[in-house]
């Protein structure tokens, strides 16, 4: 397989929200705006190319009982490492008092540790390749999560706030129920019918 299909994979063949329906509690969670989205999608990237490179970097040294285990102490390490990056960079409210970055995302940066999409690139790909194959999976794997999100983020924002990015594009109030836990299925369910349309047009 080429370089560059290795790179897209992510956004639309093996897309992680779109196609395989893997880490859906932070995909619904925490796409209430595409900024949440965004930032959602580049702390889980940052943790799969970091993950895949030192576990196809020293994955061999690890007994085979205690793999996954130590799968996600390494996994956890990286996690920590975003969670304080981000509490000291993205923790500043807004201009109008608006929640940080940091304080929207809350629990589910913690819980990237358990997000399945970054265990199951770790024991089906970083593992059984090279450094630089895991290098290339766990980036377009990740961007394919972060495309997915702030797709998702953007479509709710747009119909829920009529603003993208924080940018205010209508007048009032848009559709309350995009804004809330049901818009967010409403959402993905219309976005994962064209990407299926788009995805046949591709194969």
């Amino acid at each position: 397989m080429s370089l560059t299909k290795n790179l897209t994979k992510g956004f639309i063949r093996e897309n992680p929200v779109f196609v395989l329906f893997l880490g859906l509690c932070p995909t619904l969670g925490t796409t209430g705006s595409a900024l949440n989205g965004l930032g959602m999608g580049l702390a889980t990237t940052f943790v799969l190319i970091m993950s895949n490179l030192f576990i196809s970097s020293f994955g061999k040294f690890i007994p085979d009982k205690v793999r996954i285990p130590s799968y996600i102490v390494i996994i956890a390490s990286f996690v920590t490492m975003v969670d304080l990056l981000m509490s000291a960079y993205t923790n500043t409210p807004g201009p109008n008092g608006e929640p940080s970055l940091y304080d929207n995302l809350g629990i589910f940066i913690p819980l990237i540790v358990v997000n399945c999409i970054v265990l199951g690139r770790a024991e089906a790909f970083a593992s059984k390749n090279t450094v630089f194959s895991s290098f290339i999976d766990g980036l377009a794997i990740g961007l394919g999560f972060a495309f997915a999100l702030v797709i998702l983020g953007s479509v709710r924002e747009l119909l829920g706030n009529g603003s993208f990015f924080g940018v205010k594009f209508i007048e009032g109030d848009g559709i309350l129920v995009f804004v809330l836990a049901p818009g967010a299925f409403l959402a993905l369910g219309y976005l994962i019918m064209i990407m299926n349309k788009i995805k046949k047009k591709l194969v």
